[in-house]
């Protein structure tokens, strides 16, 4: 078929009424930001391409279906597309509907944009001449968050859909809270506490829920090794491919782990890789840029001191973490404090970790940019009085470098809640926090 053919019948096909199926609602949002390209992105299989399915929806909940279009460059058909073609589809569109030309705004959702070679200039050159929206998506590994602000020369946005965080995994079941935390019956929070403990092994990959554990663990390793391959190795051209998954292996089996890259370089040569020290920077550069871990720096206002200092490391979701350690362990601590930093980022806050003068660490420091400071401690086991003391007093002396940030110490469930001293320290169930809106108690 003529590649003019597909594109007409692909376009026929985003003008039909949109087919009713089920899509569990995100709580992402475009930024309200008019005149811009909104790029969303993400680790692969988090959800971009129902998330764009999504704001088809909500636009068509209002608009005509020739005012919002959804269209997939994921089809083999179009293989060797140019940019030219993008513009033979707007032109197309308007040769069917003249009538919109210049007099309303058309709300186009590109998905898979990346296999189009150019695409950035059709969109600037559309936003520029048209009454357009444009949202595009598409493989993390070629659309990354500062990419798309310089190939856009300031015309673009983006926005992060992550794995489902805990409010979206109750969504998905039909058992989002409809009350606050204090007006929950027993069951209730029975059942929200039964789902926590779900969440923090299985993760919030939306097709690994409900998958039996091997299932999902196959599922999940299979997510990492595209990550690797497709996002990693063949864009940058990493020959090291072995060093690589140790690399990986490492971090996911070690999360909330100092990575200090002198220290891996060194195990990596014990193991016989012979790869640079700087080579182990530019891999950890890609993983993060493939949205498969996270990094916190230290809490200081000296550039220097922030760069010289490691850095925690995290992977993209819980799930990861059952998924690449086999050793049995229940990891619940380093769950808890992923799902938390996880929540951070999708709050879009600015985070830390905090190294008193005396060796203690707080695992968080969010700087909100509306709702001030919040210091946040995870404690999976606060009964045991050493550890409970430790976590405590790490909160006190930090808030001393920090007096205007709300302290919290987050609990795994609501047995855990202990009594402290301190009136100024919230005790409460990590997901009551999950659940909340940034910046309520």
């Amino acid at each position: 078929m003529p590649l003019h053919a597909v594109l007409e019948e692909k376009l026929s096909l985003a003008l039909a009424p949109t087919r009713a199926f089920a899509l569990t609602r995100r709580d992402a949002r475009l930024a309200a930001v008019p005149g811009k390209v909104h790029a969303v992105i993400g680790m692969r299989r988090a959800g971009k391409t129902t998330f764009l399915l999504q704001l088809l929806g909500e636009r068509r909940a209002t608009l005509a279906p020739e005012l919002a279009l959804y269209l997939s460059f994921d089809d083999e058909r179009l293989a060797g597309i140019e940019v030219e073609q993008l513009g033979f589809l707007l032109e197309e569109h308007y040769r069917r509907q003249p009538a919109l030309r210049g007099r309303q705004t058309v709300h186009w959702f590109l998905d898979e944009i990346q296999l189009v070679p150019g695409w950035e200039r059709f969109v600037r050159r559309a936003l520029d001449s048209e009454k357009v929206e444009i949202a595009v998506s598409g493989s993390s590994a070629r659309m990354l968050s500062r990419e798309v602000h310089s190939s856009l020369r300031g015309r673009g946005m983006a926005t992060v859909i992550r794995p489902f965080g805990f409010r979206e995994f109750l969504r998905h079941r039909g058992e989002e809270p409809t009350k606050a935390p204090r007006r929950w019956t027993p069951a209730e929070r029975s059942l929200v506490e039964m789902r926590f403990r779900e969440f923090l092994v299985e993760g919030g990959f939306p097709e690994a829920q409900g998958l039996p554990a091997a299932l999902r663990i196959e599922l999940l390793q299979g997510y990492v090794d595209t990550v690797l391959f497709r996002d990693v190795v063949e864009r940058y051209g990493v020959s090291q491919v072995t060093a690589l998954r140790w690399l990986v292996r490492q971090c996911l089996r070690n999360p909330a782990g100092s990575f200090s890259v002198h220290r891996l370089h060194r195990d990596l040569r014990a193991q016989g890789h012979g790869v640079a020290k700087d080579a182990v920077h530019a891999m950890l550069g890609h993983l993060l840029d493939a949205f498969l871990l996270s990094a916190v720096p230290l809490a200081t206002e000296s550039e220097r001191q922030r760069n010289s200092n490691p850095r925690k490391i995290y992977p993209a979701d819980p799930g990861l973490i059952r998924a690449f350690d086999a050793s049995g362990r229940t990891n619940l601590g380093h769950a808890l404090e992923t799902v938390v930093l996880n929540e951070l980022e999708r709050r879009r806050v600015e985070v830390a970790y905090v190294k008193t003068r005396d060796g203690l660490e707080v695992d968080f420091l969010a700087r909100h940019p509306a709702a001030g400071e919040e210091l946040l401690q995870v404690c999976a086991d606060p009964s045991a009085p050493d550890t409970l003391a430790r976590e405590v007093r790490a909160l006190g002396v930090a808030a001393c470098q920090h007096p205007r940030a709300v302290r919290r110490l987050l609990v795994p469930d609501r047995d855990a809640v202990v009594r402290v001293s301190d009136a100024a320290l919230t005790v409460q169930p990590a997901y009551e926090w999950l659940l909340a809106a940034p910046g309520e108690d």
